[in-house]
């Protein structure tokens, strides 16, 4: 994952998010982008995905916590940036 989705020193914070975190992030945290054959680039980190796998989908949402972090308001962003993908997908259900 990007150094800001896991803290510094970045070794330390991905042994720590190993020990925590039961499942691996798959594409959450890394990135997604191209590089075009006229030396162009565009990359953006993926802090909200939403995977498809035959009939089945996740989605992952998150955000950096920083040493002035409240708890309480790093989840409510969390699950506001988790509604948005709830809603993408109810609107892909009803066919809009």
């Amino acid at each position: 994952p990007a150094g800001t989705l896991v803290g510094a020193p970045k070794v330390r914070a991905m042994q720590i998010i190993d020990e925590l975190e039961p499942v691996g992030r798959q594409l959450y945290g890394g990135t997604v982008g191209y590089f075009g054959r006229h030396g162009d680039m565009d990359q953006a980190i993926t802090i909200r995905t939403l995977v498809f796998r035959g009939d089945r989908y996740s989605y992952q949402a998150g955000g950096g916590i920083v040493a002035d972090s409240s708890a309480g308001a790093e989840y409510a962003e969390l699950l506001a940036k988790s509604a948005v993908l709830r809603s993408a997908l109810a609107l892909a259900a009803e066919g809009l």
